[in-house]
C-alpha cells in the first residue's frame, strides 16, 4: 500500500522506502525514450488494406507482444530504480543515457529476432543465426550491465542514502540478479560462436536458464530476508 513516510518520502514497496519524490525531468526524458522504442516495435503503422494483409499483420502480433514485454519489464525495473533511490548525481544520470542508448539500439535486432521466430517468412543461414544470436546476447548483457552498474552506485552511497539493513539486502539482491543476466547474454553469445552450425539455436535456448536462476535467487534471498524481518521486529519489541 503507497503512503506517505516521514520527510515527505514514498514507501512505495514493503520493507523498502522510495526516496525518489515526483516525476524529474531525466524520468520524464526516459519515459519519452521508452514511448519511442514501444512505437518502432509497432507491427504495422499502415491500416490493413485487405484480408490478406490484415492477417499478415497479426501473424506478427505474438512477436510484438514479447518484444514489448521485454521493454516493459526493462522500464519497470528502470522505474523501481529511480523510486528506490532517487538519485540524480552525474552519475546516475551518465549510466541512465547509456542504458537508453542500448534501449534505442537494439530495438530492432529485438523486433527482428522475434519476427522472424514466429513465421515471418525470413530465412537465414547458419552464419547469420550465429551473428544475430551474438547480436542480441551481447545487447541483452549490455543492458543488464549498465543496470548493475546503477545498483552498485546506489550500494555506495548506502551510507547517504540510509538504507536499513533490509534494503541493503535488496540491493545487493538486485545487483548480483543483474549480473547473473549479464552471465546469461554473454554465455548465450559465447555458445551462438562455439557450437556446431546444427546446435547453434541452444544458444537461444539457453535463456530458459533465467527462470532456474530466479527461483534459486529468489528463494535463497527471500529465506534470508524473512528471518531479517524476524530479526528486526524482535529487535524493535515486536511480537
Amino acid at each position: 500500500m503507497i503512503r506517505q513516510h516521514m520527510m515527505g518520502h514514498i514507501e512505495g514497496e514493503r520493507n523498502f522506502r522510495w526516496r525518489g519524490g515526483e516525476t524529474t525531468r531525466l524520468e520524464g526524458f526516459s519515459d519519452a525514450v521508452f514511448a519511442f522504442a514501444v512505437t518502432l516495435l509497432v507491427v504495422s503503422l499502415e491500416v490493413p488494406k485487405s484480408f490478406h494483409d490484415l492477417m499478415v499483420v497479426m501473424r506478427g502480433f505474438p512477436a510484438f507482444g514479447i518484444c514489448f514485454a521485454l521493454l516493459a519489464l526493462t522500464w519497470h525495473n528502470h522505474c523501481r530504480f529511480f523510486r528506490r533511490y532517487g538519485l540524480q548525481d552525474s552519475w546516475a544520470t551518465f549510466l541512465n543515457c547509456v542504458l537508453l542508448f542500448f534501449v534505442l539500439l537494439y530495438v530492432y535486432p529485438l523486433k527482428f529476432l522475434f519476427f522472424t521466430m514466429f513465421g515471418s517468412g525470413e530465412k537465414f543461414e547458419a552464419w547469420d543465426a550465429r551473428t544475430l544470436f551474438v547480436i542480441y546476447g551481447s545487447g541483452y548483457a549490455a543492458v543488464f550491465l549498465t543496470f548493475a552498474l546503477l545498483y552498485w552506485h546506489a550500494w555506495r552511497k548506502r551510507d547517504a542514502l540510509d538504507l536499513d539493513e533490509i534494503e541493503r539486502l535488496r540491493t545487493r539482491h538486485s545487483l548480483f540478479d543483474h549480473l547473473g543476466m549479464v552471465v546469461v547474454g554473454l554465455a548465450s553469445a559465447l555458445l551462438a560462436v562455439t557450437l556446431p552450425q546444427h546446435l547453434v539455436g541452444l544458444a537461444g535456448w539457453f535463456y530458459f536458464v533465467i527462470g532456474i536462476y530466479f527461483t534459486v535467487a529468489g528463494t535463497v534471498y527471500g529465506k534470508r530476508e524473512r528471518a531479517l524481518v524476524r530479526r528486526m521486529g524482535r529487535n524493535q519489541g515486536q511480537p
